[in-house]
């Protein structure tokens, strides 16, 4: 567990790519099997230790210093790991935790997973009493699931091809038919065994991606042009009588789309925008904040798959049976993809349609008119572009539609994570209830924690800590004088919100300093941006 502390040190320090590329590369080198294997799913996000939960970890160290203290340290240091790591009470008489190498991360694994949620405090407890301040730090994290160190999953994989010369898209096809502690994987990367193969298991094939298009403009007759849906991006992979549905992060949502994976019944791989049916949409795509409705849930009722329906808008096709055609120019594939679809359950899939323009400027002028719920804008794809991993410079753009903005008061920060962790940076804000600006009460609309520079979120902590007139928890209320220019991409109507509403990637676009705060936007006005 030192080792994989000391890694977890140097890559919350270290902001280079390529450093923490090293870093993790020359771990994975120097650590044994399964250690590194197991090290390798808590940095991708690949490690689940169902009897460990931050409440139990919340309820140890209540137990061994006073609470108060822990939620006003808790509160200043901004993350319970290191929050509970640095007031954990060391024993006297603690032992080293080389003395019996139980604390090595495999064995720690091997342990806390066959746990129930009776024995679990006791393990833990045990584990932290043999450990300094940054191997409990590693093991909360690595236990908990927690780990916010900067590093993507891709980022790990990509660390894990260059440490051993292995192409990282040949490593992420396998990912999911392997499993941690990834022994197959890392036999093949050593030479110790064949490359893994994807037989007969619906594994994840990464996606390609878009660059933004900047101020430029691309020849039609090069160039497709389709809308970009506002809904998650999904790859269907059926094989073996199995289907499974990936995120565009490889995760697995197939449990959380029921519906949509039993539709799924012919042989093959396909990529597509995962939208949900509404009502007052005649049963066409609805908001994203209707989608959302179904996100990250493990079980779905029949509740829940009858008020949100989903469904997939096709965009490609990689695999037709076992023929890969990803190597075919787009236009091949997209003639392939409009005779696939007819196959397939029309209530739940159907065809992204292509953009009819005579010329860029008549598309930049649909583009500007697109304001259905779930657009988002649109894509321009090369026609004779191969379907490559990744994203590659000329071959597909995404041309976001212009953000909205409204003018919005701050009205609670609270401490970000990881490196934020010291400084007030997640803003919630709102806007006039009345029917004029400053009149009535101000009322939430959203929250952001990005789209400010360094030097802006120096002056956004200075600003809370010095108007600070309420706390709660680690939730400070500010004195409503600020005005901030919040961007979205939409708003939507929500039943769960006071305000009534909910924005789409919202984020401080402007710090208002020279308006004052009864000038602010209405919630009517707001309302009006609805789509």
């Amino acid at each position: 567990m030192r080792d994989f502390s000391q890694l977890l040190d140097a890559l919350v320090y270290t902001r280079s790519r390529n450093a923490k590329l090293k870093l993790i590369g020359d771990y994975l080198k120097r650590t044994p099997d399964p250690d590194r294997g197991w090290a390798l799913a808590a940095l991708t996000g690949e490690l689940d230790i169902p009897g460990v939960k931050p409440a139990l970890v919340r309820a140890l160290i209540e137990e061994r210093c006073d609470p108060l203290l822990f939620r006003m340290s808790w509160d200043y240091v901004g993350d319970m790991a290191e929050t509970v790591a640095l007031l954990w009470p060391k024993r006297s008489e603690q032992p080293a935790e080389i003395d019996d190498g139980t604390l090595r991360i495999g064995a720690v694994v091997e342990r806390l997973r066959t746990l129930g949620k009776a024995e679990a405090p006791a393990a833990i407890a045990e584990m932290l009493d043999h450990l300094d301040a940054s191997g409990r730090y590693a093991l909360l994290k690595f236990a908990t699931g927690e780990l916010r160190i900067g590093v993507s999953a891709r980022l790990a994989k990509t660390a894990l091809a260059q440490a051993f010369g292995l192409d990282v898209d040949e490593v992420e096809e396998v990912w999911h038919g392997i499993g941690p502690p990834y022994l197959p994987l890392f036999d093949w990367a050593e030479g110790r065994g064949p490359q893994p193969r994807a037989v007969d298991v619906p594994v994840f094939r990464p996606f390609m991606l878009a660059h933004p298009l900047e101020d430029g403009q691309v020849d039609l007759a090069d160039y497709a042009a389709e809308w970009k849906w506002d809904g998650i991006r999904v790859q269907l992979v059926r094989v073996g009588g199995e289907t499974r549905l990936y995120s565009r992060a490889g995760d697995d949502i197939t449990r959380s789309f029921p519906d949509v994976a039993e539709a799924f019944d012919h042989d093959g791989v396909l990529d597509g925008e995962l939208l949900v049916k509404g009502e007052a949409q005649g049963g066409l795509a609805a908001s994203f904040n209707a989608l959302q409705q179904r996100l990250g849930r493990k079980a779905v009722s029949a509740r829940m798959l009858a008020d949100y329906p989903a469904f997939v808008r096709l965009y490609d096709i990689l695999l037709d049976g076992e023929e890969d055609l990803r190597p075919l120019p787009w236009s091949e594939r997209r003639e392939r993809l409009e005779r696939f679809v007819p196959t397939l359950d029309a209530e739940r899939f159907d065809l992204s349609a292509l953009i009819d323009a005579a010329s860029f400027d008549e598309l930049e002028e649909i583009r500007a008119g697109a304001r259905d719920a779930s657009i988002e804008g649109m894509m321009l794809k090369r026609r004779d572009s191969p379907y490559v991993a990744g994203r590659r410079t000329g071959l597909w753009y995404k041309w976001k539609r212009d953000p909205l903005t409204a003018d919005c008061v701050l009205m609670y920060a609270a401490r970000g994570s990881g490196k934020r962790s010291s400084y007030y940076s997640d803003y919630t804000f709102g806007c006039w209830s009345g029917d004029e600006q400053g009149e009535g009460e101000l009322l939430p609309v959203g929250k952001a924690y990005f789209g400010f520079t360094d030097e802006e979120l120096m002056w956004l902590d200075r600003f809370v800590r010095n108007h600070t007139l309420q706390r709660f928890g680690p939730v400070r209320e500010v004195e409503k004088s600020l005005v901030l220019e919040v961007a979205f991409d939409s708003i939507h109507l929500s039943k769960r919100h006071k305000s009534g509403l909910a924005m789409r990637f919202p984020r401080i676009s402007r710090i208002r300093r020279d308006k004052p705060a009864n000038e602010a936007d209405t919630i009517d006005a707001l309302k009006k941006l609805v789509t």
